[in-house]
């Protein structure tokens, strides 16, 4: 192919990468009775930080049931409509087969049967949830480890219940049917009961019945101010920024001096209007809120418009669909050597980066941090570093070894982050021990960059040892290049693995009094800059030379994964904020399929050589 239409090529993958990432955002929304779009954009406070509610209801669902939408029919219900049935009209959203369970011995107590379907409504749970809090009481007092399989998933179960009860007595308690009629109703009785409380036994029957009226209100308010999922209510012009209420704090504080807050008459009447399938009534109320959102905390309203078009935009799903595309066109070169395989490979690899580099950035600009903050952040990190030095690396080399490589980093690494994903919120605040974006910014992305840059040299440890098996006659040239671009690799790692943890020790120093303590993560740190070390001085001292180096780079991939996830699942020491109970299986499988790579590479030269014709 001649070089000015292979440059065609490489545009028209790029640009079809980039249009298939921009589709989500592009495609036409599904008619909605109810302006739930709309509805979901409005800002809450949960989780010690503000959102959108549409963030709130992605992550409910997520936790609850594994995904981000659910079935309804022929159609699928996203987040915010669940969220807002579950809100407005509890014994609809009862009926939802959202709760997953998948252990026999849970469902026996359930009195469910065991079959194809894993899924199951509320209704048919709520018999036993009394009998759901005891088990999963008794089973928290035993420590995560000695925990059976039925403790874990009953506690697991019984969060997610608690979590789905908080939600519908977030507005009004589960059971109501007027909101808006409440509020009604206690408006009118607060005149009459302030008169009776002041009225030193001189009150007639009306102010009597209005304080009894009240009374009643007030028990009902206070449930709700200590069950809600989240805080609707943003703080008054006058009072504290942070100064967030639920419905139920709110109504608890009168003040007949002021006027109410608005979001008290607008959730009120959404929920009215919602019960009642008045589409216009919904919006009606939701508009005059909106606007009034606006004008009194416009910050707020902007970050949570923000951040919907970046649920809705998903960058880092289209991302890992774009490193498949890439990796699987380098395939098609190696398979053909055509160069139009190779321009699409290229294409495709810049447009998965592009993607990605604007999820990475649209999250560090709504969180307002460096780009590390946590295991899930860590994982979009390393897949984008990889990515980025695997381009960068291929620009010199040409032989698709590192755009596989760093295809295949980017791929996995946001397939990781997916999973992590499940478990809740992930730009959640920081704990205040490493609320410093001056260290975040340095040692964390620093040490993660040594994470990225030592599983690449790993990945071109694997095509290294594949390639002996799977080719024939491999160019010797070819494999020289590899164990080069490697050799470079792990001396970059080296660099950033050295400098990330002194800089580690320091921010210890501040932190803890201690430049070094043993910690599990500072010894996997450590670990990783040794064995890089290790690497080059066996290289230089002759001990080790193109296989040895091939294959330790190979072990990197396990020093790093233990570093980085291993060391979380031990549950003790001060860096230990990510247990993970079920990815001990997965590290350890992972782990092994290194070491069998390992023992692949290091067979006897016999073993690679093909036999002499005759």
């Amino acid at each position: 192919m001649k070089p000015r239409a292979s440059k065609y090529v490489f545009r028209a993958a790029l640009a079809l990468g980039l249009a298939a990432a921009a589709w989500p955002l592009l495609a036409p929304s599904p008619r909605e009775a109810f302006p739930i779009a709309e509805f979901g954009r409005l800002p809450v406070l949960e989780g010690g930080r503000v959102k959108p509610l549409d963030s709130f209801a992605r992550n409910s669902l997520l936790i609850i049931r594994g995904t981000q939408s659910l079935p309804d029919g022929k159609k699928t219900l996203p987040a915010s409509a669940w969220l807002a049935e579950a809100l407005f009209k509890q014994e609809a959203a009862d009926t939802r087969p959202i709760f997953t369970i998948d252990d026999p011995d849970v469902l026996g107590l359930l009195g469910l049967e065991q079959g194809r379907e894993r899924r199951f409504a509320y209704w048919q749970i709520q018999p036993k949830r009394d009998e759901i809090g005891r088990q999963a009481e008794r089973a928290g007092a035993i420590a995560d480890a000695k925990r059976t399989r039925f403790q874990s998933a009953v506690i697991q179960l019984a969060r997610r219940l608690d979590l789905y009860e908080q939600i519908k007595n977030t507005i009004m308690i589960a059971g109501s049917t007027d909101p808006a009629g409440e509020l009604s109703a206690f408006a009118e009785a607060l005149p009459g009961a302030l008169r009776a409380a002041h009225g030193r036994g001189h009150a007639d029957a009306r102010d009597r019945a209005a304080m009894k009226t009240l009374a009643e209100l007030l028990e009902r308010y206070k449930f709700l101010a200590g069950a809600a999922a989240f805080k609707p209510l943003p703080p008054l012009p006058g009072e504290p920024d942070d100064a967030w209420t639920s419905f139920g704090q709110r109504m608890l504080t009168p003040a007949p001096d002021r006027e109410p807050h608005p979001g008290l008459a607008a959730y009120a009447l959404m929920a009215r209007a919602y019960r009642a399938a008045d589409p216009a009534a919904f919006r009606s109320a939701l508009d005059q809120y909106a606007a009034w959102l606006i004008l009194a905390r416009p910050d707020d309203v902007r970050r949570a418009d923000q951040e919907t078009v970046f649920n809705a935009a998903q960058p880092f799903v289209s991302g890992m669909a774009l490193y498949i595309a890439a990796l699987l066109a380098v395939f098609a070169w190696w398979a053909t050597r055509r160069e139009a395989a190779r321009q699409a490979a290229g294409g495709l690899l810049a447009a998965a980066l592009i993607v990605h580099t604007a999820g990475l950035v649209a999250r560090v600009w709504l969180q307002g941090r460096p780009p590390v903050t946590n295991l899930y952040s860590s994982a979009v990190f390393v897949g984008w570093v990889a990515a980025l030095l695997g381009a960068a690396a291929e620009r010199v080399h040409r032989r698709g070894f590192a755009a596989a490589g760093g295809a295949l980093l980017g791929f996995c690494t946001l397939l990781i982050a997916q999973h992590l994903g499940a478990s809740g919120d992930t730009m959640e605040m920081m704990r205040a021990v490493l609320d410093s974006n001056f260290w975040l910014g340095t040692h964390v992305v620093t040490v993660t960059i040594g994470y990225a840059s030592t599983f690449l040299a790993g990945a071109l440890g694997i095509a290294w040892v594949l390639r002996r098996q799977l080719v024939t006659r491999p160019d010797p040239e070819a494999t020289k290049a590899l164990v080069s671009l490697t050799y470079g690799v792990i001396a970059f790692s080296l660099l950033f693995s050295f400098v990330g943890t002194t800089l580690g020790g320091i921010w210890a120093d501040q932190s803890w009094g201690r430049f070094w303590g043993w910690d599990p993560k500072e010894n996997g740190a450590l670990l990783i800059v040794l064995w890089n070390a290790l690497i080059l001085h066996a290289r230089w001292a002759g001990y080790a030379r193109e296989r040895g180096v091939m294959v330790m780079a190979v072990f990197g991939n396990v020093v790093t994964a233990l570093s980085w996830f291993g060391v979380n699942m031990l549950g003790i020491g001060l860096h230990s904020y990510g247990f993970m109970d079920k990815a001990f299986y997965w590290l350890s499988a992972f782990c092994a399929l290194q070491i069998a790579l390992m023992t692949l590479g290091l067979l006897p030269p016999r073993f690679w050589e093909a036999p002499a014709r005759t």
